[in-house]
């Protein structure tokens, strides 16, 4: 449909021609204001409008009257909710509150002119506008404005976020709508709220975005969806949840499809569409954006520490295809000084290509649990691909499908080859039933048995829409089922293994509790590094502790599959992967260093630091399971009120207390925003006082643009290893970043990276 500029067609996706059997019903001023336990429940009368681009009520249908729920948890969230044909507060699998966060009991205080919303403590959580519009009457040439909810909560007792309750141009044309609901086909359908926006506010988050750092001006899709790249809008990671730069989050809590429009339909308003007939909404207030996260945590729950031996290196290509090839690569990283900690075995490890049906291939796997025995025994962990789909070729799917363990399907479409989420499977296996889940889970106790250590769950962002699920209807299941597959192969392998981890690409709402994700599948290309960074910043700023992405990239341009991978480019994406929270080679052809000679020795020095800082990166992700911190963090988490920190998309922390400046073209030099603060640059010593921009800075192909707080005290392991099962953490030492420092090769670490 063609953009028509107004928020009736634009964002509430009304049909322009107003032919279809949908008309929109407004919130009024509400009329009473309850105590229910300790929740405060606001009676709001909803008026029909008639349907025209000018708006106005109809007065002849009777007005409808809905509750408003509002919740105040701790000091600093408030929740509010209201459910037109269903309860207004319901618990979900994506919230997980933590027991620190009780709910704080609410009282009101009415007045002629307001109503005030206190909780324990005396604090003001809202307040009610009911004073009338102030005019100085001299024409009626317009009429005055209609009711409205004037409404203005305040998260954290002191910062103001106030409903958009006249954002209009005259009362009959509005560009967004306080609180509004849909009605379809004589059915409430879709409802939308929104909260007035200033001039200069910014916006981060909403998931994985390729895209700039300030999100103002854009409305995204909560609709998720195979992304095949990381340079478009579609995204494998939607989340509900943005963050503002005046310090308060915005947590829509469904899994439903729906819209977050920041200051783009309107620039006076951030607006929410949600396609069902309810809004269920958290404030979370705070003084810093760790602060923010952190309560968005507490409501959807902490990332877990991830094994130590997960921060070593992840190799991988599409794919491995026998123990021949396997043990092979393997022999070579260890003989010629590759440090490696995963073997991955992606789409061929099956008896067809891309037939998923969770066993080896006995032809090139003869003796699978000797196979991954022998390579943990030289020091290597086994990763295997798979994915949610029952293909129609699969030996299991008379089983999934006469036990009812997938979806049943109304049309089944021809399989084709390696199908890249075309979703022409059988069927997708059915997280809402329990029973499919534990025989899910059984499958993959078959192969951690042998000694895996992990699984890759793939895919999860579609899933087949005109099928029926035993728990839910596909359009809430398709954003929430990435939550329900992870969490199940997460819980087996815990269970199975001791360490709770998984290697995945889709997300929502919750799925940070089950580490770790990451960034899909990336060009070969500049652009391609530029767009990780980018969903890999904004993804921090979604509640996601641990990301990381394909190095160098996953597909080669313009042939898809074979392209060379220039020296330069593998050599940046590895500094990239060094200063991540993890480490993963994988891609559609060679990958592994050894295969690009004229640089393989400066690829080996960075996989040698990247192991000396193992000790720090995982002090930092203890500390990202406790915080809001994410390991790697938008410059905003540490500089909020420098305003030239919300449009830096290209620069990150690692941690505390490294800043890093990816160099992300040929030739060898970049601009650099160094904060205020006095830096150290990690490679010649060099100190630099900040708020400062170093342009067309220099840095040759074996070094990267890395500063480090002046006075930071890195934890380091300055000892040759060949994996983490090596690294003793008792002999840690530390890397200091005083006056006497005067670069890497003068360091502790010197020896280790000759």
């Amino acid at each position: 449909m063609k953009q028509t500029n107004y928020q009736l067609f634009d964002f509430l996706d009304f049909d322009p021609a107003m032919t279809g059997e949908e008309s929109l019903w407004k919130a009024c001023a509400p009329i009473s204001l309850e105590l229910d336990g300790f929740d405060v429940v606001f009676e709001i009368p909803f008026q029909k409008q008639k349907n025209a681009n000018d708006i106005e009520p109809d007065k002849e249908t009777p007005r409808k009257i809905y509750s408003l729920r509002m919740r105040a948890y701790g000091a600093k969230i408030i929740r509010l909710a209201i459910g037109f044909d269903e309860h207004a507060m319901t618990d979900s699998v994506m919230l997980d509150i933590h027991p620190e966060l009780s709910v704080n009991p609410l009282r009101f205080e009415k007045t002629e002119d307001e109503w005030l919303i206190k909780d324990s403590t005396g604090m003001t959580r809202a307040s009610l506008n009911r004073r009338p519009v102030a005019i100085d009457f001299w024409s009626d040439l317009v009429p005055g404005p209609e009711e409205t909810l004037d409404l203005t909560f305040y998260p954290d007792g002191e910062k103001a976020v106030k409903v958009s309750a006249y954002d209009q141009f005259f009362p009959a044309r509005h560009d967004a709508y306080a609180l509004a609901v849909v009605e379809k086909d004589g059915q409430l359908d879709r409802t939308t709220m929104s909260f007035h926006a200033d001039a200069d506010e910014k916006f981060v988050g909403t998931g994985e975005r390729f895209t700039k750092m300030d999100l103002s001006g854009q409305t995204f899709q909560l609709k998720n969806q195979d992304g095949q790249g990381v340079n478009n809008r579609r995204a494998y990671k939607n989340v509900p949840f943005l963050m503002s730069s005046r310090m308060y989050g915005i947590f829509m809590h469904t899994s439903a499809h729906g819209k977050l429009s920041m200051a783009d339909h309107s620039t006076r308003s951030v607006q929410l569409l949600v396609e069902e007939p309810a809004m269920d909404v958290f404030l979370i207030g705070g003084d810093e954006p760790e602060e923010i996260l952190k309560g968005y945590r507490q409501l959807t729950g902490f990332p877990t520490m991830l094994p130590k031996w997960s921060f070593g290196t992840w190799m991988s290509r599409m794919t491995y295809f026998s123990e021949e090839e396997v043990n092979e690569i393997c022999n070579r990283l260890r003989k010629e000084d590759y440090p490696c900690d995963v073997i991955h075995l992606d789409t061929g490890w099956f008896r067809t290509d891309w037939l998923c049906e969770w066993k080896f291939n006995p032809e090139r796997f003869p003796d699978p649990k000797r196979f991954v025995q022998n390579l943990r025994n030289d020091g290597y962990k086994v990763s295997l691909w798979q994915m949610p789909y029952i293909a129609a070729e699969a030996e299991q799917l008379a089983e999934a499908r006469n036990k009812k363990y997938m979806c049943k399907v109304n049309e089944v479409k021809q399989q084709g080859g390696s199908n890249f989420s075309a979703l022409d499977y059988a069927g997708t296996i059915d997280f809402t039933y329990p029973k499919a889940v534990e025989w899910y889970k059984g499958l993959l106790k078959e192969l951690l048995d042998m000694g895996v250590v992990c699984i890759k769950t793939d895919f999860g962002e579609d899933i087949h829409m005109d099928a029926e699920y035993h728990g839910m209807s596909p359009d809430k299941l398709n954003n929430l089922y990435a939550l329900l597959y992870q969490k199940a192969a997460y819980e087996i392998t815990k269970e199975v293994t001791g360490d709770g981890i998984v290697w995945a690409r889709a997300g929502w709402a919750g799925c940070q509790r089950y580490p770790l994700h990451w960034g899909g599948d990336s060009a070969c290309s500049w652009d391609g590094l530029a767009g990780s960074l980018k969903g890999g910043l904004h993804i921090g700023l979604s509640g996601f502790g641990f990301w990381s992405h394909d190095v160098p990239g996953f597909h080669g341009v313009p042939n898809f599959m074979n392209s060379v991978i220039p020296d330069d480019l593998y050599v940046r994406w590895t500094q990239f992967g060094v200063f991540s929270s993890h480490l993963r080679y994988h891609g559609t052809s060679k990958r592994e260093p050894y295969e690009y000679p004229a640089i393989s020795g400066i690829v080996r020095n960075w996989l040698k630091l990247r192991y000396a800082l193992i000790p720090y990166l995982m002090e930092q992700s203890e500390k990202t399971t406790q915080t809001g911190f994410p390991v790697l963090r938008a410059l905003i988490f540490h500089h909020p009120k420098d305003k030239m920190c919300w449009h830096i998309d290209d620069q990150y922390y690692f941690g505390d207390d490294f800043m890093v400046a990816p160099v992300m073209n040929s030739e060898n030099r970049r601009d650099v925003y160094l904060p205020d603060g006095e830096w150290v640059n990690l490679f010649s010593g060099k100190l630099t006082q900040g708020n400062c921009w170093l342009n067309n800075f220099e840095c040759p192909l074996d070094e990267m643009p890395v500063w480090v707080k002046k006075g930071a005290q890195i934890s380091v392991y300055p000892h040759h290893v060949s994996n983490t099962d090596e690294i003793d953490l008792a002999k840690t030492e530390k890397l200091v970043f005083a006056e006497t420092y005067t670069g890497i090769e003068n360091s502790i670490l010197a020896d280790l990276l000759k």
